[in-house]
């Protein structure tokens, strides 16, 4: 099983903290919201995303656990 970085888009304010945390992964839009990129997260972006995810104002992020082969 990995890990994949899963968003809340009604609970999400666009603050783009997310992407300053984690631009390996996440990027913005033209209004300031994050665009995921839908793949696992690899091992040495484990911590920067578990950052991210904690720093979100208004907790619209959150890791997932995907099979691999998804």
């Amino acid at each position: 099983m990995a890990e994949q970085v899963a968003i809340d888009r009604i609970r999400c304010d666009g603050h783009g903290i997310c992407a300053e945390l984690l631009p390996e992964m996440i990027s913005l839009d033209d209004w300031g919201y994050p665009i995921i990129k839908p793949s696992p997260i690899p091992l040495r972006l484990i911590e920067h995303a578990q950052r991210a995810v904690e720093a979100c104002p208004v907790l619209a992020l959150r890791m997932t656990r995907v099979s691999k082969a998804a």
